[in-house]
């Protein structure tokens, strides 16, 4: 666990050691169907994950990467820049965004596991049946990891959690707890989530109204409290910009009022969480069919 913190070299020679991510794996896997998803040995298992899936996509070789994703057009060596699963231009990542995976592998092995669905379900089974603070939030931290880049692996994953594995209740639980690490985890797992357009909606119905009642009355007065404020209102802006019957359930479920509070803090030391807020205003103002519920 201490080594698989060490740095890139470190994750590297750990995700390419013959049967480690297999063994990790295979142990939750026990621990889980034994019912005994508390136990040290399996936190210590997940945030060995955890700390392996950290900037996987940047940091796996383009050559390992091309024989999992085969690019739909051919892209010019110009518009290469360095990176794992090929970050491009602003274009080709939008195309991205609906380049389906190939059909998964049904017998994963070392690092395709760490991305694969069997994997995903695992960590939201743990999220929902743990209660060790720390596995709860390694396991939201690798698939905060696996939904952070910009390539067809992160929206791939997203989909998974999203759709196919029904994540979102588990995530939406985390929300709640009182372990503030857990919570901005959770927020932050969720801001990378809604930046699918095409899962916005799901989310929004799901957690939007979750996002509000957690959001303080005004700014909060310590760093991670703020970092979570600040990220629900990305997440927020996210999940209403474009949309008017999102933004207008941001309204039924009496935001309005907070969000306009936490911008209206000009104390520097808050100024993330105060930007944040102002941003998500600018947002909503854009939708004018809704100015007149606004002012009321």
């Amino acid at each position: 666990r201490n080594m698989s913190s060490a740095g890139p070299e470190g994750r590297k020679m750990m995700r390419e050691c013959e049967g480690l991510i297999d063994s990790l794996v295979y142990y939750i896997q026990g621990a889980i169907a034994d019912h005994e998803p508390n136990d040290k040995a399996t936190e210590n298992c997940v945030c060995i994950l955890h700390n392996l899936s950290y900037q996987l996509e940047i940091e796996l070789p383009e050559s390992y990467a091309q024989s999992i994703y085969m690019q739909r057009r051919n892209i010019s060596n110009n518009d290469k820049t360095p990176g794992c699963f090929g970050t491009r231009s602003r274009k080709v990542k939008e195309k991205q965004q609906d380049t389906p995976l190939p059909e998964e592998k049904s017998n994963p092995k070392g690092v395709e596991s760490l991305w694969h669905s069997t994997l995903i379900r695992i960590y939201l089974s743990l999220i929902a049946k743990s209660t060790r603070n720390y596995t709860q939030e390694a396991s939201l931290g690798a698939l905060q990891n696996l939904t952070a880049g910009t390539g067809p692996m992160p929206f791939a994953v997203a989909r998974t959690v999203v759709q196919k594995a029904n994540g979102l209740p588990s995530i939406r639980a985390m929300l709640h707890v009182s372990h503030p690490a857990v919570k901005k985890t959770a927020v932050s797992l969720l801001r990378n989530l809604s930046r699918n357009t095409s899962l916005k909606n799901d989310i929004a119905r799901e957690v939007l109204p979750d996002l509000v009642s957690i959001l303080p009355e005004c700014v909060p007065g310590c760093d991670i409290a703020c970092e979570t404020t600040a990220s629900i209102c990305y997440t927020l802006f996210n999940l209403t910009q474009s949309s008017s019957h999102n933004s207008r359930l941001l309204l039924s479920a009496h935001g309005l009022p907070k969000i306009i509070a936490i911008s209206m803090n000009d104390s520097i030391m808050f100024s993330k969480a105060s930007r944040a807020a102002s941003v998500l205003l600018y947002s909503l103002w854009s939708h004018t069919d809704l100015h007149s519920a606004y002012k009321k």
